[in-house]
């Protein structure tokens, strides 16, 4: 595995393309839920196609990571800062991975089709239940919760590595610029 002191090009391509479409998929995922409107199906029929793109992104990411690496973390770091950054990152992929496939679980559940562009229909993955739908359904708002707050963890410790520490861990991601 091959390590340096910053993130590959294709590793911040997919960081960053990650970045927003999670954040969109979370405020277009409340907004569904929010509003009986007639933007309510629009809202849907965006959602699903982007949670499977999501999954395929974080497939792809995870590839990447292996492959590739990660900058090790500045040697003065504390190894409860490192345990920590450790266990949020596989917090991270561990939810990145979950949220679309318990979305698409809940809805192969409740007989609904996961349609993406063109009329593509994927299959159900699990069998029509009416009960796991609201299993599925409950687990799927609770990870996203687990999920934003997550994120916002997330970007809380790399605004601390920029404007607290200026150790270079997150103009690793932004920019790829070595560390100090």
């Amino acid at each position: 595995m091959k390590t340096g002191t910053h993130f590959s090009g294709l590793a911040r391509l997919i960081h960053w393309s990650m970045a927003v479409l999670i954040i969109a998929m979370l405020f277009v995922g409340v907004g569904m839920v929010a509003t009986v409107s007639r933007l309510h199906e629009t809202l849907i029929a965006l959602h699903r196609p982007l949670g499977i793109a999501l999954l395929l992104l974080v497939i792809v990411r995870v590839a990447v990571r292996l492959s590739r690496g990660a900058p090790a973390l500045p040697a003065d770091i504390p190894a409860w800062q490192r345990s920590a950054a450790h266990a949020s990152h596989l917090v991270l992929y561990a939810l990145m991975i979950a949220m679309p496939l318990i979305g698409w679980s809940m809805l192969s559940a409740g007989g609904y089709p996961v349609v993406l562009a063109s009329g593509v229909q994927l299959p159900p993955i699990v069998p029509h239940n009416v009960t796991l739908y609201a299993w599925l359904r409950a687990a799927h708002t609770w990870l996203a919760f687990a999920l934003f707050a997550t994120v916002l963890m997330h970007l809380a410790a790399a605004l601390f590595h920029a404007l607290i520490r200026r150790d270079g861990v997150l103009a690793s991601m932004a920019r790829g610029a070595a560390r100090n």
